[in-house]
């Protein structure tokens, strides 16, 4: 078949807590995406909520006429999509709000966002285009920086911390991030859905259940493109990267994982000076102070930062015990 031809059914799931800044801007996304509104739905989960999220999903499900007209993001159509509103109030994580969608859902092909992503207009289009190839079981698009002014924003963008590349990459077998991801529904059926009580590495061991138990493929689809708004605080920027090392831990103790070496004391003093004295006069002298590039100057001490954190993380972790089970579909 060819995949110009190959619009399945699809449902987009997507989990949500405490979205009322993003669901808006996400929601007109949606709208203006380029798959055939009749061949797909939406199912946006709330995750247990304490600001307006939910109130925010039932007026999109009743209101649904696009409040944007989509030609102004390049694209898109004019009819009424389908938004289906669901909650998880049992179990605070978004792979248990994953998996609630995902057993409400009609669709053949499993497609995954997040309320923070704004996904492109043909997003859809191409992150399902891979499975007209029956060998396909998996789709991954590419997910890249919404444009930010904080220095923290700027220092993620530079290192494009969120590219699918590095999962894809990943030494012990490849991965998509659920920020952008699809899946075949019969596979879910085969393997089994997210681990409920995971709370951070359920893409990670979703995607190698799938590879290592049965002969699917997985397609990196680069043009299926999300944007995704990176941290704009230290606080923010750490607790993502502590969650990295909570995932690592967790990967460990369920596949077997190598952890991650740990910094010592002098490895970390070692850079910072490297930094101090070498990098950082290096960088001053090529350029005057008026066209100094302050994410380029402290892009090694917020990498240490981030090290450190994520070390952190993965020395703190402790799978619970509930994490090793797995829901069906």
């Amino acid at each position: 078949m060819k995949s110009a031809e190959f619009l399945p059914l699809v449902s987009v799931v997507v989990p949500v807590y405490n979205g009322e800044m993003d669901l808006p801007d996400l929601i007109e996304c949606l709208r203006s995406q380029t798959y055939p509104p009749h061949s797909v739905e939406y199912l946006l989960v709330d995750n247990n909520s304490r600001d307006r999220t939910s109130a925010i999903i039932q007026t999109a499900t009743n209101l649904n006429p696009p409040s944007v007209p989509p030609l102004l993001r390049g694209g898109g159509n004019l009819d009424r999509i389908t938004i289906r509103h669901f909650t998880e109030n049992q179990i605070q994580s978004s792979y248990a709000a994953r998996n609630q969608g995902i057993r409400a859902s009609t669709g053949e092909i499993i497609a995954f966002t997040d309320a923070d992503c704004r996904p492109e207009t043909q997003w859809l289009e191409n992150l399902v285009k891979p499975f007209a190839d029956l060998e396909v079981g998996i789709s991954a698009g590419e997910i890249l920086a919404l444009p930010g002014n904080s220095l923290l924003e700027k220092h993620a963008a530079r290192d494009n911390t969120l590219s699918q590349k590095h999962t894809l990459a990943h030494p012990f077998c490849a991965y998509g991030q659920t920020a952008n991801l699809a899946v075949r529904r019969q596979v879910l059926a085969q393997v089994g859905l997210f681990r409920p009580y995971l709370t951070s590495g359920g893409d990670a061991d979703l995607c190698w259940r799938i590879l290592r138990e049965t002969s699917y493929k997985m397609y990196f689809a680069e043009n299926a493109i999300v944007r995704h708004r990176h941290r704009s605080t230290i606080k923010q920027l750490q607790s993502q990267w502590y969650r990295y090392g909570e995932s690592n831990k967790y990967l460990h103790e369920l596949h077997g994982v190598d952890l991650m070496r740990e910094f010592t004391p002098g490895e970390y003093l070692y850079r910072l000076a490297r930094w101090l004295l070498k990098e950082l006069p290096i960088a001053v002298a090529k350029s005057d102070l008026a066209r100094l590039d302050l994410v380029e100057l402290l892009h090694t001490p917020i990498g240490l930062l981030n090290v450190r954190a994520r070390a952190t993380g993965q020395r703190q972790a402790k799978l619970p015990l509930a994490a090793w089970e797995i829901d069906q579909l």
